[in-house]
């Protein structure tokens, strides 16, 4: 997939984001993760993305077909390279890097 402006922030690009988040039930690391990343989207993708939550005690195929050791887990599948981030996703200016949202801070690497 070819980005506009190489090196380009994917925010700026306008590319759109498809994110799944697995979590593990009504629990209150799933329910922070979940608000961590809604939170994030409204914030810095404005309506450019899909976000699909799978609980894994409901769908446990899903968490080996995808290989998801790990809950909560967030999978970016576009725009590519494909990433994963596990925990409550509350560093939030890591999850911005990573996610290309935003330039990395100098001397720091995400």
């Amino acid at each position: 997939m070819s980005r506009a402006g190489e090196g380009a922030p994917a925010e700026q690009a306008g590319e759109p984001y498809v994110l799944r988040l697995y979590v593990t039930g009504t629990t209150p690391r799933s329910a922070r993760a979940i608000e961590n990343m809604r939170r994030i989207c409204e914030a810095h993708l404005d309506g450019r993305y899909s976000l699909e939550v799978i609980d894994i005690y409901q769908d446990p195929d899903a968490a080996r077909v995808h290989q998801i050791i790990a809950a909560p887990t967030l999978v970016k599948l576009l725009p590519e390279p494909l990433r994963r981030f596990i925990g409550d996703l509350s560093d939030k200016d890591r999850i911005l890097q990573r996610l290309e949202l935003q330039p990395a801070a100098r001397g720091r690497q995400a």
